[in-house]
Order: structure tokens, then C-alpha cells, then sequence
């Protein structure tokens, strides 16, 4: 081989060698970047609390029966308009036999007194124009006869009652069930056929249907007793419904529950809001809604991440490590303010120039490399 080529060789390989030295040098002499930074930004920041209820009417009033007995017919069915005396149902009576005996007793007992005072009087009478009593003692007849006359009628209507659910077939007999209020009926849980039970002292009796209006509707609520403390009677709601996906309703917090239910471990507080419902939405009694209410909110403020934050152990103060130089970083301490539970408000301790150390970047690479 010529002298010359094999002088050329080594200075390539002595120069390859020589190149790869720097380039080592050179990575080396840069420090590896050990944490990633995030910087500051103006956001608007609202802290809400969302709660889960249901959309219901304001007032439902529950039609009950003023006596027993079988339903003979509905007049109405359910989502109807009605107005207050309207006609619902129709109950057939069924009397019990031992009232309607006794009724029919005392009828006959009033039949019995009124005729032997009839006698009485109708004798008295004739003594009484002939001038032979006195006056006084006639009318104490003429009383007793009136009186056995109003028994006896008062007699036949029980009996009437007790057999037909009226007196005289009256046009509010106990037998038609009616709207007490104006409304929508709401639901008619009885059918033609049912028994039914009065309303009295200690039965609730059957709920022949259930009225209520539908312009007067309210969110129905629970709040947990971490947030109940920051709620205020006049708080805006913001009501978005699970059947109206592109409606949102507002709402005003008018109820506050003075005491708590615990379900599940914790205790919820039940709130109640006045909802304004449209013209242009048709809102169902028991529609599931959200209602988002807004407990605090700051516009174009300086916010960073809760994840950037630590906690000093013995005083679990705020802070953050902001870059310096070069994998370079110093500690400032931070005043906080408003928090969505993602982002926070900075009152104070950083500026918008601040570049925040984002934590445990160089362990998530050491995993990489791994």
C-alpha cells in the first residue's frame, strides 16, 4: 500500500476520533433538563356547586272520597285540563247493612213519635179553638209536633245517605267527586271497578286523582353539608333538564331545609328553587334536572393549576418553585383566592412572566428511559 493512502487513512480515523470527543463533550457540557415548566395565564374562575333534584309542581292536591264505596265511573283521564267543580268520577254506594238497618230503625222510631204526637195535637187543637186550654199549654204541643215532624225528615235524609251517598239526589252529592282547584290532572290511580275509602279522622282514605299547576313548578334538591353553608335564600339557579337538553330554566333559591337526612354516610340538606318556565317549553312534573349555582366568580384573573401546588408540612402553606436559570428554581409562597377545582385565583406571590416548576417530571422520564 502507498505510504501516502495509509498517512491519509490514519488522519481520518485520528480525525472521526477527534470529532466524536467533541460532540460527547459538548452533550455533556449542557445540563439535562430535569423538570418541565407551565406559565401563568388570566382566566375567569367560577366555583359552583352542581346539585341533582327533580322538577316538580309547587302545589299537588290529592282528590279524596267523603265516602266509601266502588268506583261507577271516571268522567276524565290524566294531562287534562279541569276547572275548579269539574267532574272527575263517580262512586257507587255500598252500604254497610248494619248503618242502613239502624237508619231505617230510627226512620220508623220518628214515623211512630210523630204520629202518636200527631194525636195529641190534633186533640189539643179542638180543646185549644173552643177556648178550654191555654194558650201556653197548646204551644208546648205545637212544639213537640214540629219537633217529631224534623226528626222524622231528618231520619229519611240519613237513611238516604246511607243508601244512596245523598239527600234528595243533590247536585254535590258525596257520590261525584270533583276538582276542588284548577289544573292538570296529574294522575287517576283508580279504575272503574275499585273500592275506595273515605277520607276521615283516622284513614287518609284513596286518592281518586291528582291535581296541580303546571305554571308553578319548582327544583327540588339535595345540597351536601359541606356546601349547604355557602348557600343564601336569592341565589340564582341555573336549571338544565335531562328531557330538554338545549332548554336551561332560571330559577331563585327560596327553601333552605333547617335540618339534614343522612343517606349513605353523609347528610344532605334539601333545597327547593322557584323555576321559570316558559310558554314555549312544556315542563313534566318529575323531569330530572341539574341546577348549577354559582357561589363565587372572578373575571381576567391570574390562575394556575391546583396540580402545580405543594403544601408546606408544618405550616400547609401554598407554594410553587418558579424557574431562575438553568434547572434553576425558587420558592414563593402564594396567596390563594377562588378555586373550580381545577384552576385557582393568585392574589398574590407570583406575576404573569412566572414560569411554575410542573412536579416529579424527572421520575416520569427515568420510568421512559426504563
Amino acid at each position: 500500500m502507498n505510504k501516502y493512502v495509509k498517512y491519509a487513512l490514519i488522519a481520518l480515523v485520528v480525525v472521526g476520533i477527534l470529532g466524536a470527543v467533541v460532540v460527547f463533550l459538548k452533550k455533556n457540557s449542557t445540563p439535562e433538563k430535569l423538570y418541565e415548566t407551565e406559565t401563568i395565564e388570566r382566566k375567569d374562575i367560577v366555583n359552583q356547586v352542581i346539585v341533582t333534584g327533580k322538577v316538580i309542581p309547587e302545589d299537588e292536591i290529592e282528590i279524596k272520597p267523603q265516602i266509601s264505596g266502588i268506583i261507577e265511573k271516571v268522567y276524565l283521564e290524566e294531562g287534562v285540563q279541569v276547572k275548579a267543580g269539574d267532574m272527575i268520577a263517580k262512586i257507587k254506594i255500598v252500604p254497610n247493612e248494619q248503618s242502613l238497618n239502624q237508619a231505617k230503625g230510627r226512620v220508623r222510631n220518628a214515623e211512630i213519635a210523630l204520629n202518636n204526637t200527631k194525636i195529641e195535637y190534633n186533640r189539643n187543637k179542638t180543646l185549644f179553638d173552643k177556648g178550654v186550654i191555654a194558650s201556653q199549654d197548646f204551644n208546648a204541643l205545637q212544639l213537640q209536633f214540629d219537633q217529631a215532624q224534623q226528626e222524622l225528615q231528618n231520619a229519611q235524609a240519613d237513611y238516604q245517605i246511607i243508601r244512596k251517598g245523598s239527600a234528595g239526589g243533590s247536585s254535590i252529592a258525596n257520590t261525584n267527586i270533583r276538582a276542588t282547584v284548577a289544573g292538570t290532572i296529574l294522575e287517576i290511580p283508580v279504575e272503574e271497578g275499585d273500592q275506595v275509602i273515605q277520607s276521615n279522622n283516622f284513614n287518609d282514605g284513596t286518592t281518586i286523582a291528582t291535581i296541580a299547576d303546571m305554571t308553578k313548578m319548582i327544583f327540588e334538591g339535595e345540597v351536601d353539608e359541606a356546601e349547604v353553608g355557602k348557600l343564601k335564600l336569592g341565589m340564582p339557579l341555573a336549571i338544565s333538564l335531562g328531557a330538554l337538553e338545549k332548554s336551561e330554566f332560571e330559577a331563585k333559591l327560596k327553601f333552605i331545609a333547617p335540618k339534614g337526612v343522612e343517606e349513605e354516610g353523609a347528610v344532605q340538606f334539601r333545597i327547593e328553587g322557584d323555576l321559570v318556565v316558559s310558554d314555549s317549553a312544556y315542563v313534566r312534573a318529575g323531569y330530572s334536572a341539574n341546577a348549577s349555582i354559582i357561589l363565587e366568580e372572578k373575571k381576567d384573573v391570574l390562575a394556575i393549576k391546583e396540580a402545580l401546588l405543594q403544601f408546606d408540612k408544618e405550616t400547609q402553606k401554598p407554594f410553587v418553585e418558579i424557574e431562575t436559570g438553568d434547572n434553576e428554581f425558587e420558592r414563593k409562597e402564594l396567596v390563594l383566592g377562588v378555586s373550580d377545582g381545577i384552576d385557582v385565583e393568585i392574589v398574590s406571590g407570583l406575576d404573569e412572566n412566572a414560569k411554575v416548576k410542573i412536579w416529579n417530571e424527572l421520575a416520569e422520564k427515568s420510568d421512559d428511559n426504563n
